[in-house]
C-alpha cells in the first residue's frame, strides 16, 4: 500500500467520524442513495417525494407527517461542492406544467438536500425543543450499481462470462461475429479496438431496449464526458492460451482494469460509500411484458445489485467501507398505477420472489430490508368495465405515443398477475421464451393534469409508506 493511498485512507475515516460526531450532537443527517434501471422511474420519484415532504398533505404513512411533528420543509444547499445539484424546480415544472410532461431521466449522479425541522415525539417532547434533520437525497444510474460486481473480476473472467451470455441472445451476432474474425494474440490498432468497443456497445444498447437489466459496464451507455476515452473503448474477448506483452488481449486487459480503478472506484469511495439508507426502483412490469427471459434476468441482476450491499462477500467493498454499512435497502415496483389496485399485493409479492434467493443466501450484516409497489405520481384512475358479461377492473388515463407526445384517453386492462408469483419465476428459470397461461400487456401513460391544494403534493401510490421506511425511525 502506498504512503498516498494509506494517507488518503486515514483522512477519509477521520472526516467520516467528525462528521458521524457532528450529526450525533447537532443535526443528524440521513443520506438516502435513489437508484434503478432504466426508466424505472428514479427522477420522478425523487421529484415527488421531495414535493410530498414539502406539501405533506398527501403523506399519512409518514407517522411524523400525520402526527403533525414536522413543522417545515426547506430545501438547502447540497453538501458536496462538486456533484450538480438535482434540478427538483425544472422537475415538477414539468410534471405540474398545464401540458404535463415526463421529465428527463438520470443520465449522472446529483444531490439535494431537504431539510427538516421536528418536533421530538413521546418523553422527550416536553424536554427538548424542534431540532433539524438534513435528508441528502443522491440520485445516480442503475446501470453504475451494477459495475460494483466487475471489482473483484478479472477481466478474462469477465469475458468469458460476458461471452457465454451473449451466445445466448440472437441481438449478440454481430459482436460475435466480429469478435471471432479477430486475433487477440495479434498486435492491436486503435481503430480495430473502437470498432469492437463500439459494436459492443450497440449490443449493449439492444439488450437494454430489449428489456433486459443485467447490463455491464454500466459507462458504456452512460459514458458523459468519457465518451471515447480508452477506459471506456474495450470489449470482452476469448482469451488465447499465451497472450503476448503487446497483444490485443492485453491491451483489453489494461483498459479493463483501468476502468474498474479510475472509473468504478471512485464513483463507490466518494459516494456510494457513505449512503445510510438505499431505495432500488425497478420497472417490473416492463420485464414481464417483455417475457421470461426478461425476468430471469432481472432476478440475476437483484442478485448483483444486492450484492452491493454485502461488504462480507464482496473484498472491495469491504476494504472500501470500513465498517460502515446501509442500514436500510427498499426495493421499489414502480408504476403501480398502471395497475388495479387489487393486483398491487400480487405485484409487491413478485417484488419479494425476485430477491428471495440472494436475500436467503446474503448476510445484511444487520440492514433491513423491504419491498413495495408504488407509483411516485399517479397518472391514472382506476374503473370497473363490464367485459364478457363480466366485471373487469381497469385503469384509465391518457396514453403516450411513440413519439412522446400525448394520445388519446383510453381504459386499459393489462391481465392478471399469478395469485403466487413462483410461476413466473419458474417460466423464466427454465428457460421459457413466452408465457404459457397469459399474455401480459403494458401501456405507456402520460403524466395526468394537475390541480394541486395548498398544502398538497402531487398524487402517488405509498410513497409515504417508502418515506417511512427510509427515514421514518429518524423523525
Amino acid at each position: 500500500m502506498g504512503i498516498s493511498t494509506l494517507a488518503d485512507g486515514l483522512a477519509r475515516r477521520a472526516e467520516r467520524v467528525s462528521g458521524t460526531l457532528s450529526e450525533a450532537f447537532f443535526e443528524p443527517v440521513i443520506r438516502i442513495g435513489v437508484t434503478g434501471l432504466a426508466r424505472a422511474g428514479k427522477t420522478v420519484f425523487i421529484t415527488s417525494l421531495v414535493a410530498n415532504l414539502l406539501e405533506r398533505g398527501r403523506m399519512p404513512g409518514l407517522v411524523a407527517a400525520s402526527e403533525g411533528r414536522i413543522t417545515a420543509a426547506f430545501l438547502q444547499p447540497q453538501p458536496d461542492d462538486t456533484v450538480p445539484r438535482f434540478d427538483f424546480e425544472s422537475h415538477l415544472a414539468a410534471l405540474t406544467a398545464p401540458t404535463p410532461h415526463w421529465p428527463d431521466s438520470t443520465r449522472a449522479i446529483s444531490e439535494l438536500r431537504l431539510s427538516l425541522r421536528v418536533r421530538p415525539a413521546g418523553l422527550l417532547a416536553g424536554i427538548t425543543g424542534p431540532r433539524t434533520v438534513h435528508i441528502d437525497i443522491v440520485d445516480y444510474p442503475g446501470e453504475w450499481l451494477l459495475d460494483l460486481a466487475l471489482m473483484d473480476k478479472t477481466y478474462a473472467d469477465w469475458s468469458a462470462a460476458t461471452l457465454t451470455t451473449m451466445h445466448s441472445r440472437d441481438i449478440a451476432a454481430p459482436y460475435l461475429a466480429d469478435a471471432g474474425a479477430s486475433d487477440a494474440d495479434a498486435a492491436w490498432e486503435e481503430p480495430q479496438i473502437r470498432a469492437l468497443a463500439d459494436t459492443f456497445t450497440v449490443y449493449l444498447n439492444a439488450a437494454r431496449q430489449r428489456g433486459l437489466s443485467g447490463i455491464a459496464p454500466g459507462r458504456f451507455l452512460l459514458p458523459g464526458e468519457m465518451a471515447g476515452s480508452p477506459a471506456l473503448t474495450f470489449a470482452p474477448i476469448a482469451k488465447p492460451d499465451r497472450p503476448g506483452r503487446r497483444s490485443l488481449w492485453r491491451e483489453m486487459e489494461r483498459r479493463f482494469e483501468a476502468y474498474k480503478s479510475q472509473v468504478v472506484a471512485p464513483f463507490f469511495r466518494d459516494h456510494f460509500s457513505r449512503i445510510d439508507r438505499q431505495i432500488v426502483l425497478v420497472d417490473a412490469l416492463e420485464a414481464i411484458h417483455a417475457g421470461p427471459p426478461a425476468v430471469a434476468d432481472l432476478q440475476d441482476t437483484m442478485t448483483e445489485i444486492l450484492s452491493a450491499f454485502r461488504p462480507g462477500r464482496n473484498a472491495f467493498l469491504t476494504r472500501l467501507l470500513m465498517g460502515r454499512r446501509v442500514e436500510k435497502i427498499l426495493f421499489a415496483a414502480t408504476k403501480a398505477d398502471h395497475l388495479h389496485h387489487t393486483q398491487h399485493p400480487r405485484l409487491t409479492a413478485f417484488m419479494e420472489a425476485l430477491t428471495a434467493d440472494a436475500r436467503a443466501r446474503a448476510d445484511f450484516q444487520g440492514a433491513q430490508t423491504a419491498s413495495i409497489a408504488l407509483a411516485s405520481l399517479r397518472a391514472t384512475v382506476e374503473e370497473t368495465r363490464e367485459h364478457q358479461g363480466a366485471p373487469l377492473d381497469c385503469v384509465r388515463g391518457t396514453l403516450l405515443t411513440s413519439d412522446g407526445s400525448r394520445g388519446k384517453e383510453a381504459a386499459f386492462h393489462p391481465g392478471d398477475l399469478p395469485d403466487s408469483p413462483a410461476s413466473l419465476i419458474a417460466a423464466a428459470r427454465h428457460g421459457h421464451e413466452a408465457w404459457l397461461d397469459q399474455d401480459y400487456r403494458i401501456m405507456k401513460f402520460a403524466p395526468a393534469t394537475l390541480h394541486l391544494k395548498p398544502g398538497m403534493g402531487p398524487p402517488h401510490i405509498r410513497l409515504d409508506r417508502a418515506a417511512q421506511f427510509l427515514i421514518g425511525d429518524r423523525l
